[in-house]
């Protein structure tokens, strides 16, 4: 065995098509590429939800409605959570310890709705209250601060 007779692993190397080099590679002429279109010339992309002219989905879709960019999506937390929360004897309930229970994530704001009973005197510190959940922790002789 020497160099002269070394060769790759049957498998390893696929054969590369050598487009438009004349009739008799079996690729010449119009070179895999069909007759004609933007398709068969050179520097062709089509640009993504191009639909061969058709008007596009996102075109033809109608819109309506108004999307606010300054929109700011709250975590709701209702009161049955924070009651769940005073029975495992957690008094003060800010961020972190809803973070902490798996109720809400890190960066997300959050607002106490009013949904459920709430029995103990608590001190919660969040970034938003409903005026009922305000008025629940009040009764309550809680404290509902906004931070």
């Amino acid at each position: 065995m020497d160099l002269s007779n070394l060769k790759p692993a049957k498998g390893a190397v696929k054969s590369k098509k050598r487009i438009g080099r004349g009739q008799g590679s079996g690729f010449g002429g119009t070179s895999t590429r069909g007759h004609k279109g933007a398709g068969s010339r050179a520097g062709n992309t089509r640009r993504f939800g191009f639909e061969g002219g058709q008007m596009p989905l996102v075109r033809r879709v109608p819109k309506f409605g108004f999307k606010n960019i300054n929109r700011k999506e709250y975590r709701p937390i209702n009161l049955s959570s924070l009651q769940t929360l005073a029975d495992q004897g957690i008094n003060t309930i800010d961020v972190d310890v809803l973070v902490k229970q798996g109720l809400a994530h890190k960066n997300d704001l959050i607002k106490v709705l009013a949904k459920g009973e709430l029995k103990a005197k608590l001190e919660v510190k969040v970034h938003a209250f409903s005026a009922t959940a305000i008025a629940a922790i009040e009764a309550q002789g809680g404290v509902a601060e906004k931070l």
